[in-house]
């Protein structure tokens, strides 16, 4: 490699000349910094997420033995010293001791009868279930024999109901009339369980409602998820109540695991600027004060459990009559507290 002779004894900098000969802009023609768009965050439901994912957690194998257990030697103390304590006062207050005894026995009894009433319970949600499950299979097999024992299992099952008795009267009337299973079905549904339908559908849109006011008014941290959850269990007790299950307290938490279960799988306890857009209009969600846009989002979020604890407790399928809307629900119950914040 030879050296370069211009180079030789050269020190400092050296010049590169460009080949664009034009002066350089000055800072006052730069263009300006661009800014990074602020958009608004949406409300995301957090008070029923945590609700919804509380609900459906299944406790680990480990921790029902631990709770099994240790109700087991609880009660077993409790009993022992019980025992004891009736036994020692008879020994020395026979009176007071008998009388003790006669408590204890009439507390026993009642905890039978509540015993009894959850199993009660547990065996109408079996029967509903068994129904829906009968109703599905007699309409895929377009079998026209197992419907019509489907509609005759349901018109017993509200035998005893003033506000079905109308739809029993046109059930008997039109039912032979009718000589296909989705027609019998379909019968069914419009005759016994449009009213029913109507019942459910107040309910959840009370729910609704009332979840919405709780988290945009109460600035507390976890009292919206507690108002949340209770407010979605009564929901489902009382759609069950109006589909003819009617559960008690182990029926209702069971109901309640079922409805959350199927929603955190199918993914659909999230909600979003679409679901809200039929009552505030394209973008106004971001634009709201962030409790009151939670409220909104829980609400909707609410209705959504409505709807699925609708289809769960229902008897028959959405076979012929169409499935409530979760978007119109939103729209009906949630409406006036949008209409009214406008006006403030």
């Amino acid at each position: 490699m030879t050296d370069d002779p211009d180079r030789k004894g050269r020190s400092g900098p050296v010049l590169f000349e460009l080949e664009d000969d034009s002066a350089p802009a000055s800072p006052s023609e730069a263009p300006p910094v661009p800014e990074p768009e602020t958009q608004p965050t949406l409300p995301e439901g957090r008070a029923m997420a945590t609700a919804a994912a509380l609900a459906a957690r299944r406790p680990s194998r480990l921790a029902r033995w631990f709770w099994a257990l240790l109700g087991t030697l609880v009660s077993t103390l409790i009993s022992v010293a019980a025992w004891r304590f009736v036994t020692d006062l008879i020994a020395s207050v026979p009176l007071l001791g008998y009388a003790v005894t006669a408590l204890m026995v009439l507390f026993l009894l009642v905890i039978l009868l509540i015993v009894i009433k959850e199993l009660a319970a547990l065996s109408r949600l079996s029967r509903v279930d068994a129904l829906h499950r009968a109703a599905t299979a007699a309409l895929a097999d377009d079998d026209l024999a197992a419907a019509r024992a489907v509609t005759d299992k349901l018109t017993a099952l509200y035998a005893g109901r003033d506000d079905t008795r109308w739809g029993r009267e046109r059930m008997r009337d039109r039912g032979p009339e009718i000589f296909d299973a989705r027609g019998v079905i379909g019968l069914a549904e419009t005759e016994l369980l449009a009213p029913l339908d109507a019942a459910a559908r107040r309910e959840v849109e009370a729910a609704a409602r009332q979840v919405a006011t709780v988290t945009a008014l109460v600035p507390l941290a976890l009292a919206d998820v507690a108002a949340a959850l209770g407010s979605n269990l009564r929901m489902i007790r009382r759609i069950a109540d109006i589909y003819g299950g009617r559960s008690g307290t182990l029926g209702s938490w069971r109901l309640i695991r079922a409805v959350m279960s199927h929603l955190v799988a199918t993914g659909a306890v999230a909600v979003g600027d679409d679901m809200l857009e039929p009552i505030l209009g394209g973008g106004l969600l971001g634009k709201l004060s962030r409790r009151f846009g939670e409220g909104l989002v829980n609400g909707a979020l609410t209705a959504r459990v409505g709807v699925a604890a609708m289809e769960v407790c229902r008897p028959l399928p959405f076979a012929t009559t169409r499935r409530p809307s979760a978007r119109s629900v939103v729209r009906t119950a949630l409406s006036g507290l949008v209409r009214t914040s406008d006006r403030d």
